[in-house]
């Protein structure tokens, strides 16, 4: 049997302004900050993660905001558009929401299906499609209430500069099967019913760079530590480069870049967001791995402070 990943685990990003990520996240999208912790690899930076209500793989877009940061480039060696996905009957919410909060959109059609494509702040490509699959959130915010939210990923849009080794890595290595072929774009499906359906330009495309409004890499998701290690050894013999198991607290990961220019993740189901602070609290603390607990107060003065709040255009 082939062996196949279920669909995307997360995103990561870079955005510019931390506040200004969550008032578009959660005050706009209604995501809930299900964890504020530190970028691990550079701890005067926040890793801040939004998804459903216990930012479940599948869910889970996460960005590192670098104040200082350069404006990125999308292109090539990238996800393209970020994928949402929202109960049927919701997307005329999400016109009306869009356009009460003068979030400008366009809607395409795709494989059948109509996406309103938009921007946040730092110029990042996101987009909202309605499905059935995939469990609803239980998460309401503001102005956005739990049969309407986004339920998670849909899937992304990937940009590759040889899109041929992309897909091969897809088909063989992550175990997609492809679906369709339209427009320029190959869809590629995955096992499970989030962040499963992957479309990626069948030209190669210019090489993007990276900064704010980009996507950092796309993480694809592991059943558990065994399954991992299993994936790890698939991507070796697969003639590509993955690093060690990387302990990132929330999952276990290893990271490869395949040759048409995307970084690639590969983490682990659990043990999940719950794991240093109680489901009722997620995201209200900032959680630091033990080896940077001696420095809290250090990283605590570098950071700015953020809050999640109700926009005000939601608040009767």
């Amino acid at each position: 049997m082939t062996h196949q990943t279920a669909g995307i685990h997360h995103i990561t990003a870079f955005v510019r302004n931390a506040q200004d990520n969550v008032d578009f996240y959660a005050g706009v999208l209604g995501l809930r900050l299900v964890k504020k912790t530190i970028n691990f690899d550079a701890p005067e930076v926040y890793h801040l993660y939004f998804g459903n209500e216990n930012g479940s793989p599948g869910t889970a877009i996460t960005f590192f905001p670098f104040e200082a940061g350069r404006k990125g480039q999308i292109g090539g060696g990238q996800v393209g558009w970020t994928t949402f996905v929202v109960p049927v009957g919701a997307i005329d919410f999400w016109r009306e929401r869009l356009a009460k909060l003068q979030v400008s959109f366009s809607e395409a059609v795709r494989f059948g299906e109509t996406f309103l494509q938009f921007r946040d702040k730092d110029g990042l490509q996101l987009e909202i499609v309605e499905r059935e699959q995939g469990p609803q959130s239980n998460w309401s915010f503001g102005g956005v209430p739990a049969d309407k939210a986004i339920k998670g990923f849909g899937g992304a849009v990937l940009y590759s500069v040889a899109p041929h080794k992309t897909m091969e890595v897809l088909q063989q290595v992550m175990g997609l099967e492809q679906v369709g072929a339209e427009g320029g774009l190959v869809r590629f499906r995955a096992s499970g019913d989030l962040g499963n359906m992957i479309d990626i330009n069948a030209e190669a495309m210019e090489w993007g760079h990276g900064g704010a409004g980009t996507v950092h890499h796309i993480a694809w998701r592991a059943q558990d530590d065994e399954d991992h290690l299993r994936w790890r050894a698939k991507v070796q013999e697969s003639g590509l480069k993955p690093t060690p198991v990387v302990d990132r607290q929330y999952f276990n990961a290893i990271y490869f870049r395949e040759e048409g220019g995307i970084l690639f993740e590969i983490a682990t189901d659990p043990p999940g967001f719950t794991r240093d602070e109680p489901f009722e609290a997620l995201g209200e603390k900032l959680m630091l791995p033990e080896w940077y607990e001696p420095n809290r107060v250090q990283i605590e003065q570098g950071l700015s402070p953020i809050k999640v709040r109700v926009l005000k255009e939601d608040q009767a």
